[in-house]
Parts: C-alpha cells; structure tokens; sequence
C-alpha cells in the first residue's frame, strides 16, 4: 500500500512538477500545451492556492494539482480553470482522486464557487475521475484546436467542458 501526504506545492517541487507536467504533454492525452512552462510562467499563471502536491513515504512527488482563473474579470472572481497531472508511474493507485478531492475542499474554502476544465473525450480515465467528485459535463467543443506534439499531433481534437459548483459557496 502506498503511503500518500498532501501538501501545499512549493517552488522546490518545480522540478518533478515540472517532470510530470512533461509527460502530460508527451503522453498526449492532457493538454494543448507543447512545451512545460518555467517556474515563472507556471507560478505567475496559476494561483497560490489551492496549488497541491502528492507526495510518496519517500517524499516523491507523484502528482499536482493547481488553478488559473478563467478571467479578470470582477464577476468571474470565484470561477477557476483547474488541473490535475500523476506521474506516468504512480496511475492507477488513487492519487489523481486524492488530489482532485482535496483540491475541491480547498476550493471550496476560499469561496471558489465554480471550477471547471477541459478533458479530451478519449481521456476516460479523467473523465470518470472528475464524475465520481462532482463534476458533470456541461459541454464538447468539437475540433478546438489541432494537437501539435504526442501520437494526435497534426489531428483536430474535441474537448469535453467539465464543470462543478460548490455547495459552500451559495451557489447551489
């Protein structure tokens, strides 16, 4: 049984952090994205918090969870853009519920009212992930964007739109 601890990310985990962002993006099934950001671009385009990480009983990271808000805008204050990354060699073992969970806790704790994200249809493992802690399905952008790097870059992919509303915020 793996031992798993929760815990704020910090700028020491950049570098498995960044590792695993890497393989979200080679592995294909993640994001658009095609490079891994710097700690820089990635900490000044996400939130502070909620930004965790899971780490092993040897103090591994094995997955992130972090944020960006989805505008600037005063009306969209509590509604955020979230995501979800396990290292290639730790899926499977519930570190993706763990994170996801207690990322929504935090959430809804700072009075974030609406998070949501996009997750490309074939990623089913994500998809049941997000059902099973409250999110629903709200729509599918169909050929978004073209995938640039991983085994779909030339092809146009659809996105299913994910979203869920918090109880605590007062928006139920």
């Amino acid at each position: 049984m793996l031992l798993m601890t929760l815990r704020e990310m910090t700028a020491t985990d950049w570098p498995a952090v960044a590792e695993i962002y890497r393989q979200g993006i080679e592995d294909g099934e993640a994001t658009f994205e095609t490079r891994t950001p710097t700690w820089p671009e990635f900490d000044a385009g996400k939130l502070t918090s909620p930004r965790l990480v899971s780490t092993g009983d040897d103090d591994r990271v094995l997955g992130w969870a972090a944020a960006s808000p989805v505008s600037s805008r005063e009306a969209y204050r509590g509604v955020i853009e979230h995501s979800v990354y396990v290292d290639r060699g730790a899926r499977g073992q519930g570190i993706g519920r763990l994170l996801l969970a207690a990322f929504v806790d935090a959430a809804d704790a700072a009075g974030l009212w609406t998070i949501q994200s996009s997750i490309f249809p074939e990623n089913t493992a994500s998809l049941r992930l997000h059902e099973a802690a409250g999110f629903r399905v709200v729509g599918r952008r169909e050929r978004i964007a073209r995938a640039a790097v991983g085994p779909h870059a030339g092809s146009w992919r659809d996105t299913v739109l994910i979203e869920r509303r918090s109880t605590r915020a007062g928006c139920d």
